[in-house]
Order: structure tokens, then sequence, then C-alpha cells
């Protein structure tokens, strides 16, 4: 059982800049990268538009673009205001690091502007999530360092005893992290923007996925469960539906997930008993993941009433049902006898973005809503009707985007292992292309809704932060954090 501790105090000196600029930054890189996944989804519906300002146009430069906007500029922005936010609410204290703290600001924005220069240009690894090349991912490290300092720092100086559970998650999220980069970014550098990979052949793809499914998640899931356990509560106004079960649910998850990365490469070079044992983790996984989700939307118990008027509420809660859902297919995918359908077919296109839309960009945006009010001092978001709008483009936008490439991917898989009495193939692989045509239109409308709901999101959040007669006194007392 949780007990909150009745006391008041004066509000600690805290330090809300760094967290304003990551917030606006967030916004901004979330309406470039989502764009730039519209774009990338019209050059598969419409390949002519391929064609224009080649080569950095086409769509292998731009994918990796895409990628890295949504998921470092955009997610990483978020994960850094919230978690910036959420450790100094919770340790009631000021951010420790000093020059440090803007340091992690200003060089992460400037890693996005590199991979926004690189990227198109051709100058890739061409690992999946790690395309950048080493003097890139060497200015990451020692950003990454310095958040950790910060983090960790902050930490150390609280003024609680209790260290509350999504600071678990923040704290785990950054440590693997730092050591998933280093060790999958060992390069032998040959020239100022080329490097050759220190792993090669079944290894260096081992080392890949092992980085590449835990970036997976911590990253993008570990991380924004933190997320979960301090806003979704706030939101509520209501306290944690079970500490208990956060608890297990932290370590259950860490201990289980970094073993499940070898289920990308079933069916290949990868000794058998090392893919049966990704299979049997990944499947495992599904406990913890569904025990984390029932215990955020439990959390609401009591408190379900709000979702009828309040979209960021909602925003959050439908983000925990897309999380569910996601935790439930990944391991169903990852077993071998399904993975032998699904695999390098847009099913797992589709379930890359009920993760990444459903869950990550929804529980972003509703984090985003209920900081930027208190952030700029404000009583409320400049427009509730817009949220509630941005709410709906955003969950029929997901929802026709992942359906579209369930459908795809599955007609993909049964046309590619059909075959004749002869032997042969009864359909070529341009064929699987056509009937998937109707699919690809279906995601660009979808991903168009998504995007046009980050733009009301922009110009709500851009009048809230301006609308200086919604400005509200300053409170001069705040509650203190949660005790075990």
């Amino acid at each position: 059982m949780t007990t909150t501790v009745a006391k008041t105090g004066p509000v600690p000196d805290y330090d809300y800049k760094i967290v304003r600029q990551f917030t606006v930054m967030s916004v901004v890189w979330g309406v470039f990268g989502m764009a730039m996944g519209v774009l990338i989804a019209a050059q598969l519906a419409w390949p002519q538009l391929n064609d224009f300002f080649q080569p950095f146009s086409h769509f292998g430069r731009l994918r990796p673009l895409h990628t890295n906007a949504v998921i470092f500029a955009f997610g990483g922005s978020v994960l850094f205001a919230t978690s910036y936010y959420v450790v100094q609410r919770t340790c009631q204290t000021r951010l420790w690091g000093g020059w440090l703290i803007p340091f992690t600001f200003w060089g992460w924005q400037l890693v996005i502007i590199l991979a926004a220069i690189t990227l198109p240009m051709g100058l890739t690894s061409s690992k999946e999530y790690a395309e950048l090349e080493w003097p890139i991912d060497i200015l990451i490290a020692l950003i990454w360092v310095a958040y950790a300092m910060v983090f960790f720092g902050t930490i150390a100086k609280r003024r609680t005893s209790h260290i509350y559970v999504a600071n678990w998650f923040f704290g785990a999220y950054i440590i693997t992290i730092a050591c998933l980069h280093i060790v999958n970014n060992l390069a032998v550098p040959a020239s100022a923007w080329k490097s050759y990979s220190y792993f090669a052949g079944t290894a260096d793809a081992m080392i890949q996925w092992w980085y590449g499914h835990n970036a997976v998640g911590f990253f993008l899931t570990a991380a924004f469960l933190g997320i979960m356990y301090y806003f979704v509560p706030k939101q509520a106004g209501r306290p944690v539906y079970s500490y208990q079960l956060s608890i297990v649910h932290f370590w259950a998850l860490i201990s289980i997930y970094v073993w499940a990365g070898g289920h990308h490469l079933h069916y290949s070079a990868l000794p058998d008993w090392t893919q049966s044992l990704a299979m049997i983790m990944s499947v495992i996984l599904l406990a913890p993941s569904w025990g984390g989700m029932i215990n955020g939307i439990m959390t609401l118990s009591g408190a379900w009433h709000k979702l009828r008027t309040d979209p960021t509420l909602r925003f959050l809660v439908v983000s925990l049902s897309f999380y569910g859902m996601s935790t439930f297919e990944g391991p169903m995918m990852s077993i071998k006898t399904v993975n032998a359908l699904s695999h390098n077919t847009d099913w797992t296109v589709g379930h890359v973005h009920s993760g990444a839309l459903g869950w990550v960009a929804m529980i972003s945006i509703g984090a985003l809503y209920h900081l930027v009010p208190i952030l700029w001092h404000r009583k409320q978001m400049y427009s509730v009707k817009l949220i509630n709008a941005h709410f709906w483009l955003a969950t029929v936008g997901t929802v026709l985007y992942i359906a579209a490439m369930w459908v795809n991917g599955i007609t993909q898989g049964l046309m590619w292992r059909a075959f004749n009495a002869d032997g042969t193939l009864t359909y070529s692989f341009v064929e699987s292309v056509v009937a998937s045509y109707p699919g690809y239109y279906v995601r660009f409308i979808g991903g168009a809704l998504f995007v046009l709901g980050m733009l009301l999101m922009a110009y709500n959040v851009f009048r809230t932060i301006t609308d200086k007669e919604n400005a509200k006194q300053q409170d001069n007392t705040v509650p203190l954090a949660q005790t075990a």
C-alpha cells in the first residue's frame, strides 16, 4: 500500500527552463518527424515522388531520417523533458549539474541537426536505429554521460528518503541505453564520415538486435513507463493502483527484456538454441508488460468519469491500451511459426507503429498537454476542444495505419509462401506489391490524420504559451512526494 504524506512546504526552486526547452522541441520535432513519415508513406503509394531532388529525397535516404527524428528527436526530447521534470518533483529538489544541464539540451539538438544533414547525404552505418556515423556517436555518448550525471546527481541530493518508481524506470533506461549505444557502435573509423563495425557476420547481427530490440525495450518502453507512473496518477488525481505491482513490473521487465532481441533473427545463421531462447523470453515478457498496463489502467478506479471531459487523460489511458495490444502482439510474432508468416512483411511495420504511434506518441502527447500549462503558469491549455480533436485524429489515424499494415502483412506472407503443385511460386513478388497498394493508400491517410493532429497540438501549445490572459498566480506551497 502507499500513503501520501500530507505536508506542504515552500516550492523548491525547480529548474523548469530546461524542461520548457525540451517540451517546445518535442512538439517541433514531433511535427517534423511524423511529416517525414507521411512523405515516405506517400512515396510507397506514389513511387514517382522518389524522383524529386535525387538522391537526397529517395526513400532509402529519408526512411532512417524519419526513424531517427521520431525516436530520438521527438521521443528523446519528450524523455529529457519528463525525466527532468519528474525527478525534480518527486525528489523535491532542483536539478544537479550546473552547465551539464544546458549541455544536454544544446548537444542533443546538435545531434539531431547533424542526423538531418548526414542521413539524406547517405552517410550511414546501415544499422537499424544506429545509422549515425562515429563522430556523432561519440557526441551522443558524451551527452548521455552528462544526462546520467544530472539525473542521478539529482536523486543523490533528494529531500525525500523514498525514490518514486517512475525514477526507477528512468534510471534503468539511462543506464541500459548507455551500454547498448557504446557496445553496438564500436567501430573502426575509415574516414571522417565512414566506419566499419568492430563485429562481423552473425555476431554483428546479434549485437545489432541486442541493441535494436532493447532500444525498443528501454528507450521506447521502460522510459515511457516512467512517464506513465507519474502522469497517469497526476492527471487522474488518483494514487497508483498497486505500488507493489509496480516494483514487480520493474524488476521483471528489465530482467527479461534484454534476452529477447534474437527473435529478430529467426531462420538465420544465428544458432537455433539462441533463437529459441529469445522466443521463450519474448513470450514470458508478456506477463510483466501486461502487469504494468493493468496497473496503469486500474489507477483510474474511481476516476473513470473524468474520461468524458478530459481528453488529456484519454490520451494517457488509450496509450496504455495500445501498449497492452503491442506487448501481446510482439511475443506472438516472436513464435517461430508465426514469424515464418510475418517476417519481412508489413505486419512488422504495423506492429512497430501500434507501439510507436499508439503507445509512445500518445502517452507523450498526454504528458506534454499536462506539462505545458504548469511550465508556463497557465490556468489550462488554450483550447480543450483542440485537444479533443487531436485525440480523435490521432486515434483514428493510428487505427487506420496499423489495420492497413496488418492486412498488407498477412496478404504478403500468404502470397510469398503459396506454391503450385509442381513446387513453383504461385505469385511473383511484383504481384504481392500490387496487392499491397490499397493498404499503402490507407496508411498514408492514417499518417496524414496523425500529423494533422500534431499541427493542432503545435498551434494549441503556441497559443497557450503566448496567451498572457490565461496566466495564473503561482501557488507558494506544494505537496511533498509520495512515500511507500
